[in-house]
This record gives C-alpha cells, structure tokens and sequence, in this order.
C-alpha cells in the first residue's frame, strides 16, 4: 500500500518527540572557518555539511541550509546534494531553507517552485511585507511549510518591527494576520528571535501553538532555556530553536564533527530539561 508522504508540520512533531528535541541546526558553511585540509578540496562545502548533518542528526528536530552561504560560491548543486542526503539518510528529518523570500505574482511562484521542486525543501522563511498574495504560492503547498518573519533576532529589527499600527506593533500584526488569515492549511509558522524574549511570549500568546522558529541562541547571545520557558507550546514543543555557528564552528581541527555534535548535545540538553521544567510548572 501506497503511503502518502508526511507533511512538513508531521514531520517536525515526531522529530519533537522521537528525539526529544527542539533543536534546529542551521548549515551556514564559511569555507574560510572550515579545517585547512577541507578547504582545498573540490566538494569542501558538501563534505563539510554532509559530516555536521551525520553527526547530529539524531540531536536535532530539524536543519535549516542558509540559501546566501551555498550561491555566493556557486554551490547550489552542493545545497540540491546536501537536502537529498538528509531526505534519504536521515527521513523524517524536515529542512527548512532559509532563503527568506518575497515577491510578488508568477515570481513568488517561481521562488516557491525553486524551494520545493529544485531544491525538495520541507518549508522555506519568508519576508510577509509584500501581503498575502505574495504568500499565497507557498501557503497553498499544503504539505510544506511557510515560516513568516515576525520579530526577528536582529538589533534594526526594531527600525520597522515595532512601529505601531493601530495601537499594536506591526510584528503582532503579522503574528496574527498568519494565525487568523494565512494558515489555511495548518502549515505557517512564524520567525522569532531568541534576543527578544518578551516579545516572543507576546507571539506565543497571540498564536496559540503555531510553530515558532527561534534564532539567536549562542553567537547572538539569546538564552536557551529562557527561549523554552517564554516560547513553549500548552504541549511543551512548538519550537524550533536555531543554532548555527555555535555547532558548526565549535572546533576548527579536523575533528570538528564530533565537536558539533557534542555542543548540539550540550544545546539539545538544555532545551529539554527546560521544556520538562516548564512543564512541571504547568501543572502545578
């Protein structure tokens, strides 16, 4: 029998569970950090991803490959290679490209075409500015996943995030614009940095238990566990806390695979003894 494929949003629930985790690893390769022997080789962008991806797969509740970090040296067949590996080696194991794109009419479809068809991604990050419509190609792939910008982890965040409208910053707009109007199909989750945690319990509090993707945690400075306790779902899960250079990076010797995948188990850790602290809380 003929089993349908799960869907983005399947995916990252039972990778909550089945690795207690909610860890995301973002593949932002910097050939100039990678090993010397790496550096010099053909494939070294492949190589370097493909080793971080085996090691932690198991730690982590999904990967998000940054779209800039493969095109600026001409890798996206590396990028094509990288997403059909962990689709066949580590199923189950949703990827998000961070690509943040928006546009408007035949291009935004064309960009959702290139997520998706080319690239087999599982969600994509979005710019929401240009509206709806400029959403609509991704939102209405049913099975992947469309991951707004809200409030983002940046210090110009602020420039335009938090002008308000209507008495609300316009990040809540958005916030609930995504839960009342643009999740259809149960398939939007929004972009909260881990560097604002006030406003990412405002989010949490606005959305309900819509997946929230949380960068910042590590080289930015965001806290882990105050992530958890400020942006958890009512289930203890909803999140998909992003960390990047703080795995990737964590030795530059030639073992550097096992060095990312004990900081991504030190990471994992911390987020599940502080998503089963705030779970105790709840119900006392």
């Amino acid at each position: 029998m003929h089993t349908q494929p799960m869907t983005f949003m399947q995916q990252l629930a039972a990778a909550w569970q089945r690795n207690d985790s909610l860890l995301c690893v973002g593949l932002d390769p910097e050939p100039e950090r990678f090993p010397v022997a790496l550096r010099e080789r053909p494939d070294a962008l492949f190589e370097f991803c493909r080793r971080i991806v085996d090691a932690t797969a198991d730690l982590v509740c999904c990967f998000k490959p940054q779209i800039a970090h493969f095109a600026a040296h001409r890798a996206e067949d590396a990028l094509e290679r990288l997403i059909a590996h962990i689709h066949a080696q580590h199923a189950g194991i949703a990827v998000i490209l961070d690509a943040k794109r928006g546009d408007i009419g035949s291009t935004a479809a064309y960009y959702a075409s290139e997520a998706f068809d080319r690239y087999q991604a599982d969600a994509v990050t979005l710019n929401p500015y240009l509206g709806g419509d400029a959403l609509a190609p991704f939102l209405q792939r049913a099975d992947k996943g469309a991951i707004l910008l809200c409030r983002t982890s940046n210090v110009g965040a602020r420039d335009l995030q938090d002008l308000l409208v209507d008495g609300k910053p316009l990040y809540q707009h958005v916030a609930l614009r995504a839960a009342r109007d643009w999740n259809m199909h149960g398939n939007c989750a929004l972009v909260v940095g881990a560097t604002y945690p006030d406003e990412l319990a405002q989010v949490r509090a606005l959305v309900g238990d819509m997946p929230l993707l949380v960068p910042g945690v590590g080289a930015q400075g965001g806290d882990a566990e105050t992530v958890v306790t400020r942006g958890c779902s009512s289930a203890g899960t909803g999140l998909m806390v992003s960390a990047s250079r703080a795995v990737l990076y964590a030795d530059s010797g030639d073992d550097y695979a096992v060095a990312a995948r004990a900081a991504a188990q030190q990471l994992r850790t911390t987020l599940s003894a502080a998503r089963r602290k705030t779970q105790a809380a709840a119900v006392r």
